[in-house]
């Protein structure tokens, strides 16, 4: 078992990072709220294809990317499978909504940003996140961390889609409160979960530092979107 004071000294030696650390400034938060990714809208962007989009299920990517989104009482939802894992102690790959200065929609749909933490218990890690949403209620330089059990956040698709109460997916800002209660979520969806409290140590909104980086085909795969 991990103590407290050894995760919260941990220093992380620059030769164990496979990607830059970035000099640009910016905040994290986190959500799940399995709606259909902005980035599924054809045209949003110059890409290969749009963000994948799934059905209810979870799982059978939906062809037609006009579909409405499950959150507006459409039939597209987020993907299950676009949610974080650990790559090693100090990496780990995942999904964002994002808002980043200087750019819009248009430019940051579907790129990579590698991003090293420098705040909490996961400063010195480095998460690379492919942006495959936007948020209204997102400041300047800030990523909204795909995490199952995060909190729903503004929207809700997740109780019609897998046809569970509210009170199953936590506080509707933060998520579930504990290791234990990813239990009571979606099975494709629990793994993810306790990689908040395994891998991310629980971190709360920690401040980072960002890059653009070349998306790693672990992410695109899974989004079948390249931009171009």
């Amino acid at each position: 078992m991990c103590e407290c004071h050894d995760v919260l000294n941990k220093v992380y030696d620059p030769s164990e990072y496979v990607y830059p650390v970035g000099t640009k400034k910016g905040s994290t938060t986190r959500y799940w709220d399995c709606c259909k990714p902005s980035c599924s809208w054809p045209e949003k962007a110059p890409v290969s294809e749009p963000v994948r989009q799934c059905g209810v299920d979870g799982i059978t990517p939906l062809s037609n990317y006009n579909v409405k989104s499950g959150c507006e009482g459409g039939d597209s939802f987020m993907c299950s499978d676009q949610r974080p894992w650990a790559v090693s102690e100090v990496l780990s790959y995942g999904f964002a909504a994002a808002s980043i200065s200087g750019l819009t929609e248009k430019e940051w749909c579907c790129r990579c940003y590698a991003l090293t933490f420098t705040s909490g218990p996961v400063k010195g890690k480095q998460m690379v996140v492919q942006v495959t949403n936007t948020g209204g209620d997102l400041d300047d330089n800030h990523f909204d961390l795909q995490i199952p059990g995060g909190g729903f956040g503004i929207f809700n698709g997740c109780s019609s889609q897998f046809g569970t109460p509210d009170e199953v997916w936590g506080s509707r800002y933060g998520g579930v409160a504990n290791r234990r209660d990813c239990d009571a979520l979606p099975e494709p969806l629990i793994e993810s979960c306790y990689w908040r409290f395994d891998w991310f140590y629980n971190a709360d909104n920690p401040s980072m530092v960002f890059e653009e980086v070349e998306c790693p085909k672990e992410l695109t795969e899974r989004t079948g979107c390249i931009h171009k």
